[in-house]
């Protein structure tokens, strides 16, 4: 597993600010909630994870460029 540079998880983390909303449209993941179930970015782990609070209660994170997501409405800076 190759991890991203501290640049690229700063990328992320502005791309992605706490409280973004997003829509699941795919993840291959026998766990995954059900395709267009909604998520609120909790924040981007050190691994470039997006760490997500699914409305179905699951906490499974997202991985930008494998699954499939897309933004909702982009969050503010807390």
């Amino acid at each position: 597993m190759r991890f991203p540079s501290r640049e690229q998880i700063t990328a992320l983390r502005q791309r992605y600010p706490r409280g973004t909303k997003v829509e699941l449209l795919g993840m291959d993941d026998p766990q995954a909630p059900p395709t267009g179930t909604m998520g609120e970015i909790l924040g981007v782990d050190d691994a470039g994870q997006l760490l997500v609070r699914w409305e179905t209660g699951s906490s499974l994170s997202l991985i930008p460029g494998i699954d499939s997501f897309r933004i909702v409405q982009k969050g503010g800076r807390s």
